[in-house]
């Protein structure tokens, strides 16, 4: 058998009621295509009241007519899964209904009469009838249910039936009935239920609309014996039907703004509202109400806009306005929800106040010359919004400050006005200045008729002792230039502000940066004291100023200025610019060449331009002028010339004919470029002059250089002859110390040592080489020095130290040294012969080389060798001693003989062989 069609049979229920009848739902064909105008069906409202009621559709396409027709409005198309819609009435008593209609299209398919299935809690024959709805078509294909509907928060007992569901299959098949789906076996899980032998679908608690509007779950039939379907699963929906059970709430802003005095009808703002109940119905219909501040304001009762009621707000009575606002579902009535809210509005501030003054007048009190000073401050009041425009002061002097004394402007801060001084007054022009204030704002003054507020001002002027004054403090003079000097220009005095008189004022010249007017010192002469000249930098637009400084007795001064305006006369001749020297192009093309000369002359008009040029009387006929104009004129070839330079004399006169003869020299000569073409070879050639100029100057310079270089080092060496060593350096030469004693000097032949002792006791050992005639030392050969050390012995201390030696010990022996031309020598040498040889040992470029070796002999000698070559100081050893002391050096015994020499050992033999054989050469 074929699986039967599954469907669902809506039971059509009338409710009896004394005053209306309407069913659940009702069903009609129509065809695929609907045209406007189409006749659905009619809505039986058979036992309703009609007048009074109203009839609505849910879909826009569908009207209601007052006799329940429903009536297509457009076109429209209905699928074969059909159509259905809601359509909600409301009878004369004001009970309300809603029934669903629910289209599907007409196609050709046979006719079967299934009978209606009514709720499970109805009885069968009671309140059934049968009517076309009862008469379905059959089909291959069910289509959709009508939904089925609940109410929102339903109350208990439950669980309540809801719809029957069925399937035809059920006249073929022992069936049972499950479901699934949302509110099933979904969230909300368990609120749906269906008896699995009806088919009755039951609702176990309430649900509440705001949060589940709908439901679609799924129903299936199945055959209990085999467990198999017998049908389609089919959808069914489940509508929640609302209840007003949310009041509105408030969803916009509650601050509002608007002007003070401002127009009634004014905007001031608009409340905003929502509601969580299903749309477009009753439940959701809100009204808005002032409960309080309706004296000012109004709301629009749907639009929840606020706007004034009157234009007598004022912001400086009260600033911010509190209304309380209600807003009401179900269009106000009085089982509405409802809720309240307030709402502020802040009054704007305009300039409706002007500033006003705290006193009726003001007096202040300043001395005469005093300026830029503070005299007086004025406070004022403002009602309207400190520190706005509206507030802020703005002071205005309306009369009395003509000549500029005053000026007044605007504590920012307090908003007070600060009256200044600006300009000395004069107590003896008036002793009372009187002024008329206006205090103002910044912004204009609106929404009143008011007008700024003055108030006078008395301002003292107090005296005090002043200076001379001129009068006028400007004097204006004209004057022609060149006026001879001593000439009276006019006289400038002062008076005494107080005694109004000049006696005992005398006058000076301040400032006269040409010195061209003199001044007399008593009676206030000014007389011309240079030449006044109208073309000196010292003049502007023809004006000289010079001032004048008037001093009284008591030594106070005043000054008064004077404007010379020059008058110009013709002291000056037009001159040739830029000079008489020119330069004159040949013509090309066997036209003749030209130059235009032009002249100016410093005098103004009518003593300059325009200027008259000519050739004077008795010219050679070579030239011409032509073009004449303003200031210029073109001097012209009149015949072919040869290149080179000519005088052209050329006469040139101003406007009043004084002029004269200027001699032009006049080059001609082929050009490139507007130049001479040799001038520019000239200037090239120049450049390379100058470089080469230069370049010998700087080989100049440095053959300068190398010889004075050259110079200096040959003047710093001094070569020795007949020695093998090769020259001395020049070193730093000072005197002999303190410790240096004439009177203890060695008597040595022109070369040796000489030894200074004082007291008794070696004081040192002058070392010297030979000295030639020429008194330069020549070191013997000898060992090279060690690391060519130099010592400078530039004080008596380092003198004393390296000339000191042993007297027993011959350290520049032949032995020891390897050489001979050393030897120590106890004879002490005369005066003269001491202050020759010291002046040898003090030159430093020749003993600076024995020093040297000396260091050479301490660096090379072991430690031992000091004990034998320190200077040493013994004790007398009395009378009888052969050789009178034990030093070499010493100064006691006979200095005449030498025979102690022979007791000093034999290294001393030889030193002193070697000695007395150059004594006897000498």
């Amino acid at each position: 058998m074929a699986p039967g069609v599954f469907c669902v049979s809506l039971l059509t229920v009338i409710i009896a009621q004394s005053e209306c009848c309407v069913p659940h739902s009702i069903q009609a064909q129509v065809p695929v295509e609907v045209r406007p105008g189409y006749v659905i069906s009619q809505v039986p409202v058979t036992g309703c009241h009609i007048q009074g009621q109203w009839l609505t559709s849910s879909d826009p396409h569908f009207a209601m007519r007052s006799d329940g027709t429903i009536v297509t409005v457009d076109v429209t198309t209905v699928t074969a899964e059909g159509r259905s819609f809601w359509v909600r009435g409301r009878d004369g008593g004001g009970r309300r209904w809603r029934m669903e209609v629910h289209l599907s299209p007409d196609l050709e398919q046979e006719h079967i009469q299934v009978p209606m299935r009514v709720p499970f809690n109805v009885p069968a024959h009671k309140g059934v009838q049968r009517g076309p709805s009862e008469v379905l078509r059959r089909s291959k294909r069910r289509w959709s249910p009508l939904p089925f509907t609940i109410i929102e928060q339903d109350i208990p007992p439950f669980p309540k039936d809801v719809e029957l569901v069925g399937s035809d299959s059920s006249v073929n098949f022992t069936v049972y009935y499950i479901i699934s789906g949302s509110g099933v076996t979904m969230p909300p899980e368990k609120l749906f239920s269906v008896d699995r032998d009806t088919g009755m679908v039951r609702v176990h608690y309430p649900v509440d609309r705001e949060q589940y509007p709908k439901f679609v779950f799924t129903a299936q039939v199945f055959d209990r014996r085999s467990g198999k379907e017998t049908d389609r699963p089919l959808d069914i929906t489940v509508l929640v039907e609302d209840i007003n059970d949310n009041a509105p709430t408030f969803s916009g802003p509650l601050t509002f703004s608007v002007l003070e005095q401002c127009k009634p009808g004014t905007e001031v703002g608009e409340v905003k509202s929502t509601d969580k109940d299903e749309a477009d119905t009753p439940h959701t219909k809100i009204r808005y109400t002032l409960l309080t501040g309706g004296q000012f304001f109004t709301i629009g009762s749907h639009s929840g806009l606020i706007t004034a009621k009157t234009s007598t707000l004022d912001r400086e009575t009260q600033v911010v306005n509190a209304v309380t606002v209600e807003i009401r579902d179900m269009d106000g009535a009085n089982n509405g929800l409802f809720n309240t809210a307030t709402a502020t509005i802040t009054l704007l501030d305009i300039n409706d106040n002007p500033p006003t003054f705290r006193e009726t007048t003001y007096k202040a009190t300043v001395k005469e010359n005093q300026a830029d000073m503070l005299v007086l401050r004025i406070p004022v009041d403002d009602k309207d919004e400190e520190k706005t425009p509206n507030w802020n002061a703005r002071f205005v002097i309306t009369q009395g400050n003509e000549n500029g004394n005053f000026r007044i402007d605007t504590d920012p801060e307090t908003n007070e006005g600060l009256l200044y001084v600006i300009k000395p007054l004069d107590y003896e022009k008036g002793k009372t200045v009187k002024l008329m204030i206006s205090a103002q704002n910044e912004a204009p003054l609106v929404g009143m008729a008011g007008t700024w507020l003055s108030i006078p001002v008395d301002v003292s002027v107090g005296d005090e002792d002043e200076g001379p004054e001129f009068t006028p403090p400007n004097m204006v003079i004209r004057v022609k230039e060149n006026t001879p000097n001593g000439t009276l220009l006019s006289t400038y005095t002062a008076l005494d502000p107080e005694t109004k008189s000049s006696k005992g004022i005398k006058y000076y010249t301040k400032f006269d940066p040409g010195s061209w007017i003199a001044v007399g010192e008593t009676t206030g002469e000014l007389r011309v004291a240079n030449t006044i000249d109208l073309e000196s930098p010292l003049v502007t637009n023809g004006a000289y100023t010079i001032t004048i400084k008037a001093v009284d007795e008591s030594k106070k001064s005043g000054n008064g200025n004077i404007t010379l305006l020059i008058e110009d006369v013709n002291d000056n001749v037009p001159m040739i610019v830029p000079g008489t020297y020119l330069t004159l192009c040949e013509g090309e093309d066997g036209q003749m060449g030209s130059v235009t000369i032009e002249a100016e002359d410093a005098d103004l008009s009518p003593y300059a331009r325009p200027f008259n040029f000519m050739l004077p009387e008795g010219h050679d006929g070579k030239w011409r002028l032509r073009d004449i104009q303003n200031g210029s004129a073109v001097l012209e070839q009149v015949v072919e010339m040869a290149r080179g330079v000519y005088t052209v004399p050329v006469h040139v006169t101003d406007l009043q004919n004084k002029g004269g003869v200027q001699v032009l020299s006049l080059r001609v000569c082929q050009c490139l470029g507007g130049e001479c073409v040799a001038k520019r070879s000239s200037v090239s050639v120049g450049i390379w002059g100058v470089l080469a100029m230069l370049l010998a100057f700087l080989l100049l310079l440095l053959l300068c250089l190398l010889f004075v270089f050259y110079c200096t080092t040959k003047g710093e060496k001094i070569y020795m002859e007949d020695c093998s060593g090769g020259m001395l350096l020049k070193s730093n030469t000072e005197a002999p110390g303190d410790e240096v004693k004439s009177a203890a000097l060695l008597n040595v032949p022109s070369t040796g040592v000489a030894v200074d002792t004082v007291d008794g006791s070696v004081k040192g050992a002058g070392l010297v080489g030979l000295l030639d005639q020429n008194g330069v030392g020549c070191p013997a050969p000898g060992p090279p020095l060690i690391g060519q050390k130099t010592i400078n012995l530039n004080r008596e201390s380092s003198r004393r130290d390296f000339l000191t030696a042993q007297g027993q010990s011959s350290f520049y022996s032949t032995g020891q040294y390897g050489g001979g031309n050393f030897y120590t020598d106890t004879t002490f040498l005369k005066q003269s012969q001491a202050s020759s040889t010291l002046s040898a040992l003090h030159t430093w470029k020749t003993n600076g080389l024995y020093l040297g070796k000396k260091l050479v002999y301490f660096a090379d000698e072991s430690e031992e060798r000091y004990a034998d070559d320190v200077a040493r100081a013994y004790g007398y050893e009395g009378e009888g001693s052969p050789a009178g002391s034990v030093g070499c050096c010493s100064d006691f015994g006979d200095q005449e003989n030498l025979d102690f020499l022979d007791s000093l050992g034999s290294k001393f033999k030889t030193l002193a062989n070697i000695c007395m054989d150059k004594e006897e050469e000498i």
